[in-house]
C-alpha cells in the first residue's frame, strides 16, 4: 500500500493511511489476534453483528419509506 505525501504534509497522509487500514480491516484483525478466541465466541459475536445489520437495516428502511 502506498500513500502520497502532498506538501510535506506527514499528518494528512498519515490520517489517509490510517483510513485505508480501516478500511481493509487491518485494526480488526490485529484486535482479533490479540487473544485467542473459542469457535462458541466467535460465533456469538457474529450472531450479535448480524442482529445489529439488520437492526441498522430497518431502521434505515423505517426512517427512509415511513413503515
Amino acid at each position: 500500500m502506498k500513500i502520497e505525501v502532498r506538501n510535506n504534509n506527514v499528518e494528512g497522509a498519515l490520517r489517509v493511511l490510517k483510513k485505508k487500514l480501516q478500511e481493509d480491516g487491518v485494526f480488526n484483525k490485529l484486535r482479533e489476534r490479540e487473544y485467542f478466541m473459542s469457535k462458541g465466541e466467535k460465533r456469538r459475536i457474529a450472531k450479535a453483528a448480524g442482529r445489529a445489520r439488520a437492526r441498522r437495516e430497518t431502521q434505515r428502511k423505517l426512517e427512509e419509506y415511513g413503515f
